[in-house]
């Protein structure tokens, strides 16, 4: 009241005790009010941030291994996300998390699925398949094996050059600006260079985000590859036989260009995020959206389609062991991407949009596997035109996207190549295939354009190649 009553008679107010403390009292009811409309308004939002909370703290912790605090610092230290109070139960391999004690969520970790965020309908006693797994039995050096990679100099690579652009990717210490994890490039398959920020190292498993996507997508190659899948036939979509989108392909869905309305914004309540953090079954969400236009006539980027594809994966196999066992067997370890985990939901569909977790080597060989158009060391997984299939530009993205892989046609990064495409994740997650200078490029952190300047690290990385 003090100060209300300097500031009054400063600007020439002469008031009673008595009017002063109404005018206290009311600025008081004011700002009680605006605590409550925010809060209001706020409310809702409680659930995706603890939500999100506590399902990084399950990952980040039980997949791989990091301490709670580095988490809270590193991966949770995102506007609104940071307030959230996060708790690890070791026995149970659960985690719960709140905001100010309000709308706790609970994520459980259950070897061989990942985490998953879980509604207190879920029996976390019910007994459930895991996939099977098989791991490289031969002695070959990196890429092609998972033992040290040989060391190998070309003469073609101005190696300080190279050095440079790598360092250049990395904050100085104390510092938060380009937020770089890791950094690896492939130059004719061999590891030319690769660096490590604090606290990671080539055992780090590290979320992918949507990078997730180009995996589910090239999944659909293999099995058109065996005969068993075409692409250009109707979605097996049960749902839309009778409607407006019966004619929907999954060569539509895999282009991001099914017509469907979707809403993708990680700062709000949206499609995108309510899917991620409320639904038990996330390849529903995308199914269940009318048609807003005409399929193969607008593009919408849409992770709900993504986790639909997931769903109609599923749909190939009479049990659900097989489903689990052929994401694995067709590629991840068949290419010896060991260290990879691709998380569930609650109804045990792999959420294909978005929970990938590999290690930055195993991440490059999924890029090295495009970079030879689906062959690996001698084993064709997927036939060559899916490579080229998948790196044409849909005809509404203005270049900037393929099926299920992102571009460079359209000239996003000015200073290279424009066959360059690229895997991309939330955070600025990249594998970036360069068929023309048979590079592949690796970067995972926590910074994203235009914080990050992708075109300048890129540029940076092919200056060191001599012409």
């Amino acid at each position: 009241m003090l100060i209300i009553g300097l500031f009054l008679h400063l600007i020439g107010f002469q008031l009673d005790h008595f009017t002063m403390k109404k005018i206290s009292k009311f600025l008081a009811l004011v700002v009680i009010i605006s605590i409550l409309i925010l809060g209001f308004i706020n409310y809702p939002k409680l659930d995706l941030i603890s939500g999100f909370s506590a399902k990084s703290v399950a990952s980040g912790h039980f997949i791989d291994k990091r301490p709670l605090e580095i988490i809270q610092k590193g991966d949770n230290d995102i506007n609104l996300i940071d307030l959230a109070k996060n708790k690890i139960d070791e026995v149970k391999k659960m985690t719960s998390a709140s905001v100010y004690g309000l709308k706790e969520r609970k994520a459980i970790y259950r070897e061989g699925l990942g985490a998953t965020l879980i509604d207190d309908d879920f029996d976390i006693s019910k007994p459930y398949e895991v996939p099977h797994r098989t791991k490289l039995n031969h002695n070959l050096p990196f890429p092609y094996g998972n033992n040290e990679p040989k060391d190998s100099v070309f003469a073609t690579i101005d190696y300080s050059k190279l050095n440079k652009a790598l360092a250049n990717a990395f904050d100085n210490k104390g510092e938060k600006n380009k937020r770089t994890r890791s950094v690896l490039v492939l130059y004719k398959d061999h590891l030319i260079a690769e660096k490590y920020d604090t606290n990671f190292n080539k055992n780090s498993k590290i979320l992918g985000w949507s990078m997730t996507k180009s995996i589910t997508s090239a999944l659909f190659g293999i099995l058109e590859k065996q005969g068993k899948f075409d692409i250009y036939k109707p979605a097996l979509v049960a749902e839309w036989k009778n409607d407006e989108r019966a004619g929907i392909s999954t060569n539509d869905l895999l282009h991001m260009n099914s017509g469907l309305e979707w809403e993708e914004k990680y700062d709000k309540i949206c499609d995108a995020t309510t899917m991620l953090f409320q639904v038990q079954d996330m390849s529903r969400t995308q199914l269940e959206k009318p048609a807003g236009f005409k399929p193969n006539t607008h593009w919408n980027y849409s992770s709900g389609t993504t986790n639909l594809l997931s769903g109609i994966l599923r749909k190939q196999f009479k049990m659900h062991q097989e489903y689990l066992d052929f994401w694995y067997s067709a590629l991840i370890d068949r290419i010896g991407m060991n260290s990879m985990i691709i998380e569930t939901d609650m109804a045990g569909n792999y959420v294909g949009s978005s929970y990938g977790w590999a290690t930055t080597r195993d991440w490059s060989k999924f890029g090295l596997l495009y970079l030879h158009k689906g062959n690996w060391n001698g084993d064709q997984l997927f036939n060559e035109s899916w490579a080229k299939y998948t790196s044409t530009p849909t005809n509404t993205s203005e270049g900037k996207y393929g099926a299920h892989f992102w571009l460079n046609a359209g000239g996003k990064f000015p200073d290279v190549p424009k066959d360059m495409y690229y895997c991309s994740g939330y955070q600025g997650q990249m594998i970036a295939i360069i068929p023309s200078l048979d590079l592949v490029i690796v970067r995972m952190g926590l910074k994203e354009d235009p914080e990050f300047d992708f075109n300048g690290f890129l540029k940076g990385i092919l200056g060191s190649l001599k012409k």
